[in-house]
C-alpha cells in the first residue's frame, strides 16, 4: 500500500542567522509555543517515548556490575507488551554510501507496520495520521510523503524500503520494530540514503540510521546531571530485571562518572524479589544521598512496601526516576512523594493531542509526535540546507532541533540526546521543578 501527499515547493529567502518555520495548530496556537525551533544546520527551525517500558530481577551482588556496553537486539515494550530481540547490526561500522545529489521535491517514504496487530498497528495509525498532519501544516512544504505499509516484519520492510528507493525516496522515515530497522537500514545504507526509525533498539543504530524514539539513556543522563547540580555525591540504584531496566544499567555508570557521582551499590531484582535485593541497598543505606528506582507503576507498590520494609527513608534519601515515572500509581504511592524524575516535556504533546482528535476523532498514542517532528524537520532541513539536507553531518549536526517534545539531537552513532525536564512527584500528580535545557553544551 502506497499513500501519497505533496506540496508545492518553497524555499524562501530568509536571512543569513535564523529561519524560522511556524506550522499552526488549531485557532492560532502553534505547537510548544513556536512548534518547534530549530538550530539544526545553523538557523532557527520551528516545525518524543514509546509508553514507558515495562520495568523487572535480581543481581545478588552489592558491587556495581561491569556492563559489557549498551544492550543490542532488544525491542523495549510497552507495558504488556513482549520484547522482541533482533541480531545486532554493524551499521555504525559500515560507511554510508554516497548519496545522489537532491533535485525537485524530495520523497521521504514513510515505511510502518500498518497492516500489522495489535499494539505495533495502532501505533503505526497514530504515527502515519501525525505524518499526515504535519504534511497539512506545511502549506509551502518542500518534501513528498509517500506511505508504505512494512507490515512488522522484516520481510515487508526490505520489500517497502526496496519499492521506495525505486521510486526515488530521498529518505526513510521509519520502521517501528528492530527488526524491521535493521533490515530497511542495510538496505538503505547501500544506496546512501537516510533512515530515520523509531525502534527503541539502540543496538540498530548507526551512522546513517537514526533513531528519533524516545531512549532511557537521556532520562539516566538527565537524572544523574540534576542530582549531581543539587549535590547528590554518592548513590545507590535499584534497578528492574527487565529489558528497560538493562538498557538503564548500560549507561548508568558512565553517567555517573561524568557528573562526579559514586555509585556504592546496583541491585536488579524480578517482581518476586525485590526484598531481597533493597535489604542489600539497606547495607549502604549510610553512605549514600539518593536512591535511583528505575521502576513503572506495575511494581510501584511492591517497591515502595520493600524500600520502606529495608529502612530506606526517602525522607533521608533522594529518590530518583526515569520518564517511566510517569504514572498515575507512581503519584499515589506515597513512598515516592518528592522523588525527582526526567521526561519530555508534555506540553507540546498536548497540543498536539488536542489537535489530532479535532481531525481523527480518536487519542493519539504518546509516540506519534515523533513522526509529526520527523516530517517537521526533514521539510525544515532541505529549506535551510539545499542539497546538503540529508547528508549525514547535516542530519547529526550538534546544534540539535526543537520539535513537539523539546530539544533533541542526533548523535553520529545513531541514538539520539534530549533535553527533557525534571518532574517532583505529588500529591496526586507530578510538577516541573527544572525546565528543559534550551540549547545542548
Amino acid at each position: 500500500m502506497t499513500t501519497r501527499f505533496v506540496a508545492s515547493p518553497s524555499i524562501p529567502n530568509f536571512g543569513s542567522k535564523a529561519l524560522r518555520i511556524v506550522a499552526v495548530i488549531g485557532l492560532g496556537l502553534a505547537l510548544t509555543g513556536c512548534i518547534a525551533s530549530s538550530r539544526m544546520g545553523g538557523g532557527l527551525i520551528t516545525p518524543s517515548q514509546e509508553a514507558a517500558p515495562q520495568p523487572g530481577p535480581a543481581e545478588t551482588n552489592a558491587a556495581p556490575p561491569v556492563d559489557s556496553g549498551p544492550i543490542a537486539g532488544t525491542e523495549l515494550p510497552p507495558p504488556g507488551e513482549t520484547a522482541q530481540t533482533t541480531t545486532p547490526t554493524a551499521a555504525s561500522a559500515t560507511p554510508v554510501a554516497t548519496a545522489p545529489p537532491l533535485t525537485g521535491t524530495p520523497k521521504i517514504a514513510l515505511l510502518l507496520p500498518l497492516s500489522a496487530s495489535g499494539g505495533p498497528g495502532t501505533a503505526a495509525l497514530a504515527l502515519k495520521n501525525a505524518a499526515e498532519l504535519a504534511m497539512a501544516d506545511l502549506p509551502g512544504a518542500s518534501i513528498e510523503l509517500v506511505v508504505k505499509d512494512e507490515r512488522g516484519t522484516p520481510d515487508g520492510a526490505r520489500e517497502a524500503t526496496k519499492q521506495a528507493l525505486a521510486e526515488g525516496a530521498s529518505v526513510i522515515v521509519g520502521p517501528l520494530l528492530a527488526s524491521s530497522v535493521q533490515a530497511t537500514g542495510s538496505i538503505a545504507r547501500s544506496a546512501g540514503r537516510p533512515v530515520i526509525a523509531f525502534s527503541t533498539d539502540i543496538g540498530v543504530a548507526g551512522r546513517g540510521v537514526y533513531l528519533l524514539s524516545f531512549l532511557p539513556q537521556s532520562d539516566v543522563d538527565r537524572i544523574l546531571s540534576y542530582a549531581a547540580a543539587k549535590g547528590k555525591k554518592s548513590i545507590a540504584a535499584l534497578i528492574p530485571e527487565s529489558p528497560y531496566g538493562t538498557a538503564v544499567n548500560a549507561t548508568l555508570q558512565d553517567v555517573a562518572a561524568r557528573n562526579g557521582i559514586t555509585i556504592k551499590a546496583i541491585e536488579r531484582y524480578t517482581p518476586g524479589a525485590i526484598d531481597p535485593a533493597a535489604q542489600r541497598i539497606s547495607a549502604v543505606k549510610d553512605q549514600i544521598d539518593a536512591l535511583f528506582i528505575p521502576e513503572n507503576g506495575d511494581n510501584a507498590a511492591a517497591v515502595a512496601k520493600a524500600v520502606s520494609g529495608a529502612g530506606l527513608d526517602p525522607k533521608k534519601i533522594q529518590l530518583l526516576g526515569t520518564s517511566a515515572w510517569d504514572d498515575p500509581r507512581i503519584f499515589s504511592t506515597p513512598a515516592f512523594a518528592n522523588g525527582w524524575f526526567a521526561q519530555p516535556d508534555k506540553s507540546g504533546f498536548e497540543t498536539f493531542a488536542a489537535k489530532y482528535r479535532e481531525r481523527y476523532s480518536s487519542d493519539p498514542t504518546r509516540i506519534a509526535t515523533l513522526a509529526y517532528d520527523a516530517v517537521f524537520l526533514l521539510n525544515a532541513l532541505r529549506k535551510n540546507k539545499g542539497d546538503k539536507a540529508f547528508e549525514p553531518d547535516t542530519i547529526a549536526a550538534p546544534e540539535g532541533a526543537i520539535g513537539l517534545d523539546g530539544l533533541f539531537r542526533f548523535r553520529q552513532d545513531g541514538t539520539n540526546q534530549r533535553g527533557l525536564v525534571i518532574m517532583q512527584v505529588g500529591k496526586g500528580g507530578a510538577v516541573k521543578i527544572d525546565n528543559a535545557p534550551s540549547s545542548f553544551p
